[in-house]
């Protein structure tokens, strides 16, 4: 990677909301802030406020720039499809509960064989819900937990554990907003 007349070979990520590089230098470019980004030749060029930055990424340069310029939207993240049958349950974010009811039958009653439900947990106090939603979710459906990121009321962990310890799996997380993450849970295979 070279940034401001320095080059150092490192890590880059690219993440949710940033672009992390961590070597012999560290630098961290929030999405919000790229003014321009183009790939060159196995080169990811990101304009920001800070400046410049080149990370040499070879073939994934091109990804890269299509995942930067294109983001996924949180409908795209987790997956929900058309017609979608979705329980939501303590989630006040506005602008999900108008993209998921414009893909989703919504209701706010948990009811046997669910096949997506939305959980959002603001601490971990709350989490003694989770049994209940695991028994009933449909074989093959999904608990959505989402929960505040960077508190100490409720940590990833703390999640983690109230999913496995209803019996489900954790699969796959992504970055719900800006203020929040999301966890998916799964019964497990051998158990549906």
């Amino acid at each position: 990677m070279r940034f401001g007349g320095k080059t150092a070979e490192g890590r880059a990520l690219l993440e949710t909301n940033e672009i992390i590089f961590r070597g012999d230098f560290r630098l961290k470019i929030p999405l919000k802030q790229i003014t321009g980004v183009k790939a060159v030749k196995g080169e990811l060029r990101v304009n920001s406020p800070q400046g410049e930055a080149v990370f040499e990424l070879g073939a994934a340069a091109q990804k890269w720039a299509e995942k930067i310029l294109h983001p996924k939207s949180v409908m795209e993240k987790i997956g929900v499809k058309d017609g979608t049958k979705a329980v939501v349950v303590d989630i006040d974010d506005q602008d999900f509960l108008k993209q998921l009811k414009g893909r989703a039958e919504c209701s706010s009653k948990v009811a046997r064989r669910s096949e997506t439900i939305f959980f959002g947990a603001e601490s971990a106090g709350s989490l003694k819900r989770v049994p209940a939603f695991a028994r009933a979710l449909a074989p093959a459906g999904a608990l959505w937990i989402v929960y505040p990121k960077g508190q100490t009321a409720i940590r990833e962990i703390d999640v983690i554990g109230a999913g496995r310890r209803a019996g489900l799996k954790d699969v796959k997380v992504v970055g719900f907003s800006a203020t929040h993450t999301a966890l998916k849970f799964v019964i497990p295979l051998a158990k549906r």
